[in-house]
């Protein structure tokens, strides 16, 4: 039996052979990842540690808050605040950033997450997760100011998720491939189960909120459309409808097996370019994506191009397996 490889072996051992981890980017990853083993515990235990059910307030998009929500958001805020490796964090949750308080040593990273994604299948038992990104912080800066978070998401050193399902798995790139890891409860640390992950550029899966049909743009329609229409349709072949309500469960799928997952602008709210947050849960999930092998884009240009202008930024998304989001893409050129 080969031995267990825990992610702090890992970790170490990428900044010896490839030496593109800094020591000090290496212990946030460690520290993140602890986090998330304390969120996954809070979720394991559900209405018996008394964190189910909304906890009465609104985040900054105007949401309601559950208490996992809440209780996820200070869990990553009080690991990762004393440790010295971050110069300020920010997160779904918050207005504004939060800057490490003085009585810490500040680092050279900056942190952004979601710290518990779907929140609408909490109390239901269904998978939610944390997302998360890493910059470095703009040198030449004494202060942090809200500005130094605005990079564009190519410029992310670190990204991933932490999913909370039947295993709990944390996803990692660090700009040099996907790796994944489950949480061993009876070890106490996450362990290597998947180095270089790949997705296929064809699928046969799309994760989509139908209910929404009648207001998308009219390039989505046509793609949905013809994939519903299936062998006997344009494209050939018959297609599987997939859809978790939660970005960080449908991305696993991807991850796992291939897919495209789409949320895209609507009639709705035609002033947002989206639903979701460029900063929070785009930008690390595309970079993912794309270092397994597969796309993402706004339907326009791609994702982690972007320039955003505003911490909580929104943003239409189409990414997964290569093939089908250029198909997507191209519909929106009116190819």
């Amino acid at each position: 039996m080969s031995p267990k490889i825990s992610l702090t072996r890992y970790l170490v051992e990428q900044q010896r052979l490839a030496g593109h981890i800094p020591p000090e980017l290496r212990l946030l990853i460690e520290v993140v990842a602890r986090a998330c083993k304390s969120i996954s515990q809070a979720v394991n235990k559900g209405a018996l540690g008394e964190v189910m059910g909304t906890a009465g307030s609104e985040n900054v998009q105007g949401e309601i808050q559950k208490k996992l929500d809440i209780v996820a958001n200070e869990v990553l805020i009080e690991a990762n605040e004393w440790g010295g490796h971050l110069a300020a964090m920010a997160s779904e949750e918050m207005d504004s950033i939060y800057v490490v308080p003085n009585r810490y040593p500040q680092g050279e990273y900056l942190l952004m997450f979601d710290p518990l994604d779907g929140s609408s299948n909490i109390d239901v038992d269904a998978s939610i997760g944390t997302i998360f990104s890493v910059l470095k912080k703009p040198e030449g800066n004494d202060s942090v100011e809200e500005s130094d978070f605005l990079q564009p998401g190519s410029s992310q050193v670190a990204a991933g998720y932490c999913i909370y399902g039947p295993q709990t798995t944390l996803a990692l790139t660090v700009g040099d491939g996907v790796a994944m890891f489950t949480l061993d409860r009876e070890q106490g640390s996450f362990v290597l189960i998947e180095e270089n992950v790949t997705i296929p550029k064809d699928t046969q899966e799309f994760a989509i909120n139908m209910s929404n049909m009648r207001h998308w743009d009219e390039p989505v329609k046509r793609y949905i459309d013809e994939c519903l229409q299936g062998k006997e349709g344009p494209r050939g072949k018959d297609f599987n409808m997939r859809w978790v309500a939660a970005m960080v469960a449908d991305v696993h799928r991807i991850l796992c097996r291939g897919g495209v997952f789409l949320y895209p602008w609507d009639k709705r709210e035609p002033e947002k370019a989206g639903k979701l947050r460029l900063m929070y849960e785009a930008n690390p999930m595309s970079w993912l994506i794309e270092q397994a092998g597969g796309a993402a884009t706004n339907g326009k240009q791609r994702i982690l191009d972007l320039q955003p202008t505003k911490l909580h930024e929104r943003v239409s998304v189409v990414l997964g397996s290569k093939n089908e989001v250029e198909r997507v893409t191209a519909y929106y050129s009116g190819l």
